[in-house]
């Protein structure tokens, strides 16, 4: 269930000569073609999008077509129920019309609810839109919504019902559970954009207590980190370990091990705990994949680890880049382990160029739990990244993923998180406790104990994920080698076995 921003999306059949009435662009909107029935129609604040995602039963016995009209009549009795709720009486199916309809045995019916189906072997795709306080402007001057030109549109304001999309949202969530879960259901909110004054509140909580001693790395620059440094340094490359701030920098560089960061140090994204440099960032060095791997080789690990700055300003986000990257380490030092921690590329195929070179771990973070996401990360989403991490173990990777505690989640949001993650086969989680990098960044709502910490790697193992590194100082390569011995080994047996 989401808010969209301003967007008209039309499917294949849809008459854009005789129905779309301006440029988006002048409107503030996108123009978006989608894989649906139906013609032109608007998504925008104020309308309450619901995309039911269910195994749709066959119409005539196992393995014929779904019962795609049983589907809709469902859809629409869900809103037809959902509006009696708020107080919508008149609400109903107008003959010869989807979608739901106010006055809908009059002569003068008002379309509320537009519905959008497609259906993939058995599994719904698309839904519903609900004109909670939407602005009709954009239905009734820039298009002929759904092409029916002769029946107007409405909302639930302009009916003198006031209601936020917040609380629609609440009864579409009872009654859809009501109706196809047997009442069952687990919610987690995404904070929007327009967040509530005691969210905000909530984050902006300043902890004046000094760091818990658990918190406090002991630091020794010692001749293997001095070595490591300057391998790096005369190779001119760049460490997430450095630029990141990272409180584990002297015990992993004492065991010789050290995180590479590709594509330059400045980042596309303005993420709220990092500490990367964001200003725009200068052009890919294709010498680097080579200076890469000499690194790799002169330091003799076992284990290599490789992360990227976010690059939005690259067609591809990157990723050939690191495929280069991966490619070099393993033409030179053909017996090392590769570990990738990507950015998602915005979810796009560019995403294959990583998946093809197979590396041994796939590691992309996910930070934090969903209801934090757009404050943490606001160029990157919840769901977006579990399609990354699902569709690297769909291409037989070993996954990793990790996030912070202290930044405000509870303990419901993230054993849900960790659920998640299991759910779509990621092997390795990392966890650890945030630490804000300067006074301009997210502030530390708490700091978690090591109990904590504990408990949700018991609680993560439990679910079925090989490994959970925990602890208040554990980052995304934290123990990597080990993680990766334990978790590659076991998906090697697998296969062949």
């Amino acid at each position: 269930m989401l808010e969209h921003p301003h967007v008209f999306t039309y499917g294949p059949s849809a008459d854009l000569k005789n129905n779309l009435k301006c440029d988006p662009k002048q409107v503030g909107a996108e123009l978006v073609k989608v894989n649906r029935g139906g013609d032109i129609t608007y998504h925008g604040p104020g309308q309450l999008v619901v995309y039911p995602i269910l195994s749709l039963e066959a119409k005539h016995g196992v393995g014929g077509p779904a019962d795609l009209q049983a589907y809709v009549c469902g859809v629409e009795q869900l809103v037809i129920d959902t509006l009696a709720e708020l107080g919508v009486v008149n609400a109903g199916r107008f003959a010869g019309y989807p979608g739901v309809w106010i006055d809908h045995q009059s002569a003068t019916p008002k379309k509320i609810c537009a519905i959008g189906v497609r259906v993939s072997r058995g599994r719904t795709m698309h839904g519903f839109a609900l004109n909670v306080s939407t602005d009709l402007s954009y239905m009734r001057e820039h298009i002929v919504p759904c092409g029916i030109a002769e029946h107007p549109v409405t909302s639930l304001a302009e009916l003198g019902f006031n209601f936020s999309v917040q609380q629609v949202a609440d009864v579409v969530a009872k009654l859809a559970a009501n109706r196809w879960t047997n009442g069952f259901f687990d919610r987690h909110d995404v904070a929007l954009a327009a967040v509530s004054e005691d969210f905000n509140a909530e984050l902006n909580i300043q902890i004046t207590a000094r760091k818990p001693e658990w918190l406090r790395p002991h630091v020794s620059h010692g001749a293997e980190v001095l070595a490591t440094k300057k391998t790096l340094r005369d190779l001119n490359l760049v460490t997430v370990c450095e630029e990141a701030g990272c409180p584990n920098l002297s015990e992993c560089w004492a065991d010789g091990t050290a995180t590479m960061m590709v594509l330059g140090e400045r980042c596309t994204r303005a993420c709220g705990f990092c500490l990367i440099d964001t200003r725009k960032p200068l052009a890919p060095d294709s010498s680097e994949p080579l200076r890469v791997a000499q690194a790799v080789l002169k330091m003799n690990l076992e284990h290599a680890v490789l992360t990227m700055v976010a690059r939005d300003d690259l067609a591809d986000g990157g990723m050939a880049h690191v495929a280069q990257c991966v490619r070099e380490i393993r033409r030179i030092s053909p017996k090392t382990r590769v570990e990738t921690l990507i950015s998602d590329a915005k979810g796009t195929d560019a995403l294959d160029a990583i998946f093809l070179e197979r590396p041994d771990v796939l590691n992309h973070n996910i930070e934090t739990v969903v209801r934090l996401q757009r404050q943490v990360r606001p160029s990157a989403g919840y769901a977006r990244s579990l399609s990354v991490l699902a569709r690297a173990r769909a291409a037989g990777l070993v996954t990793k993923s990790g996030f912070m505690l202290g930044l405000g989640e509870t303990q419901d949001e993230v054993e849900a998180t960790l659920v998640d993650l299991a759910s779509v086969g990621v092997q390795i989680v990392t966890i650890g406790q945030y630490l804000r990098p300067t006074q301009d960044h997210l502030p530390v709502v708490r700091w978690a104990d090591p109990s904590e910490f504990s408990a949700y790697a018991e609680f993560g193992e439990r679910l079925g994920i090989k490994h959970v590194e925990a602890s208040p100082l554990t980052r995304s390569s934290y123990h990597a080698k080990h993680a990766a011995e334990q978790t590659v080994s076991v998906q090697l047996v697998s296969i062949r076995s």
